[in-house]
């Protein structure tokens, strides 16, 4: 009894230095995040039945180099929403994060579709801890070859509790790079061949940017904090 992959899983093996450098900076009130941090760690997917083209699955270990291709489009991969509110944005950030569809997506498509949300502020954009979320090649094919899909219910999403304190302490601070830090939580729905299934709860905490009068963006997958 072996469990199948699960695309939010994975890149988990950065430090909290790598995952935090890029929000610090510009961003002196996320620094208060580092006291409060313990790196996000994510759980594979819940129980099932895996089926034997699986079975021989390599271990849970992504590239960080990943990368779409040019030419790749963005299959399944939701577009990032015209929002303005860091939670809500937050919100349907962690939805797109925990979806996907091997049947409809290739990994390229999926690297390029999470990449459309990526802030073009290059000097804070963080993209190997979201393009480390997606499993290697191999894995992704043989995912793909149980046709497996996940579907995702957000349930709740809030500042945590440290990026408040901080920012009460200085508010002037966020209009440096208007980066906010919101944890999310939901469940994430996995299905594969022959009527395979699994749901686990999922939390995750995103650094947003959200300058004003323009539409906010995704910055890094940050550590997660005390609610």
């Amino acid at each position: 009894m072996k469990r199948l992959p699960s695309l939010s899983g994975y890149g988990l093996g950065w430090s909290t230095r790598q995952r935090v450098t890029v929000i610090a900076t510009g961003l002196a009130v996320l620094l208060a995040l580092a006291t409060a941090v313990a790196l996000f760690t994510g759980r594979s997917t819940a129980g099932g039945d895996q089926a034997a083209a699986a079975s021989s699955q390599p271990s849970s270990s992504t590239s960080v180099s990943a990368g779409p291709s040019a030419s790749a489009g963005a299959g399944s991969v939701a577009k990032p929403p015209p929002l303005a509110d860091p939670v809500a944005f937050a919100r349907a950030a962690a939805a797109m994060l925990w979806s996907y569809d091997t049947r409809t997506t290739s990994r390229d498509e999926q690297l390029a579709g999470m990449k459309a949300w990526l802030t073009s502020e290059t000097q804070y954009a963080d993209w190997s801890s979201i393009a480390a979320q997606v499993p290697d090649p191999v894995l992704w094919s043989r995912m793909a070859d149980q046709d497996q899909y996940a579907t995702t219910t957000v349930t709740e999403a809030h500042y945590p509790s440290a990026f408040k304190e901080a920012l009460a302490d200085d508010p002037a601070a966020i209009t440096e790079a208007y980066i906010y830090a919101v944890t999310v939580t939901g469940k994430q729905q996995i299905a594969w061949k022959k009527g395979g299934a699994g749901a686990e709860d999922r939390s995750i905490t995103l650094a947003v940017q959200c300058r004003p009068s323009a539409n906010c963006s995704l910055v890094a997958i940050a550590p997660s904090v005390v609610p």
